[in-house]
């Protein structure tokens, strides 16, 4: 291969690259790194001074600052690097298997996430249903579901724990149950603006071959509530992770990304804390990314539907 070759091959991925989203995505990642530094010197910086100052130490460089703000055992804020070195540790050096592993807490939080999503999946669409059918609910109900969201979820949490604990529920379930009072209400309110979508010249044709309710749902407002429904799924799919998160706060658990930041909190240790949060960060954006691969899947075998 010439070295022209090689060049117009580059050149071609630079441009397909600028015409997707990786270019966009990369910059803006790159923007967001470049920030987290400078707040990273800016935040650690005094406290770097006082400990100069505690040791005698009175000249010193801004190279030299800099260098120790971004290597402080316990920073105000750490250093991207040090967050992506303990990620590395707290994954690949120690066993899979092992309970120290972050993935293993990982799991624990992705499990009461997908067990809470799918329920709320399922209430989201079932009151959609209700609502779009009976239109007294829409009246009755529908400010409830809206009203719901108005209460703090740091307050709801410890309620439902204790509350389920009291008898006798208590690991899984209330988290994935608080990930439920989160994610349902995306999903009602996408699937109610989904399934009241179709035109009225379309309800009318159906009704002129005779189509009953449920034929009417199933042929016609299903498929068209489709491309409401994937967008409504990925902000419950975000909320869920939060919301196993939070369940995992109040508990004192000693497995799941609450637990490790919690830890964290306890000791001081603020890259440990941050390295759980960029861990749900990750968790949250690969399964959303599964959910859009969901929605493409469907799209293509399903005639753009979705």
């Amino acid at each position: 291969m010439t070295a022209s070759t090689l060049l117009a091959s580059s050149g071609g991925l630079i441009r397909r690259a600028a015409r997707g989203t990786a270019l966009p995505v990369a910059a803006i990642l790159l923007l967001a790194l470049a920030i987290w530094y400078v707040g990273t010197v800016f935040l650690n910086a005094s406290v770097v001074t006082d400990q100069y100052q505690r040791d005698g130490k009175t000249v010193w460089t801004t190279g030299e600052l800099i260098a120790d703000t971004m290597s402080m055992e316990r920073p105000v804020l750490p250093a991207p690097h040090q967050v992506a070195a303990e990620l590395q540790k707290s994954i690949f050096g120690v066993k899979l298997t092992s309970k120290r592993n972050l993935l293993y807490h990982a799991w624990v939080t992705f499990s009461a996430a997908f067990i809470g999503f799918a329920f709320g999946n399922l209430l989201g669409i079932a009151l959609a249903i209700a609502i779009v059918h009976v239109k007294s609910l829409e009246r009755a109900l529908l400010p409830w579901v809206i009203a719901s969201q108005t209460v703090p979820t740091l307050a709801i949490a410890p309620m439902i724990i204790v509350v389920l604990g009291s008898i006798g529920f208590v690991g899984l379930l209330p988290k994935a149950l608080i990930s439920t009072y989160l994610c349902f209400f995306p999903v009602t309110i996408g699937m109610v603006k989904g399934l009241s979508s179709p035109e009225p010249i379309q309800l009318d044709l159906m009704r002129t071959y005779s189509a009953n309710e449920m034929q009417m749902l199933r042929y016609l407002r299903l498929p068209a509530s489709l491309s409401f429904l994937f967008p409504s799924m990925k902000v419950a799919m975000a909320l869920a992770i939060v919301g196993a998160i939070v369940g995992e706060l109040p508990t004192g658990a000693q497995a799941g990304l609450g637990a490790r930041i919690l830890a964290g909190s306890y000791y001081g240790q603020t890259v440990q804390i941050w390295s759980a949060l960029v861990a749900a960060s990750i968790l949250s954006g690969a399964s959303v990314g599964l959910i859009g691969i969901g929605e493409g899947w469907l799209s293509r075998h399903f005639g753009g539907q979705a």
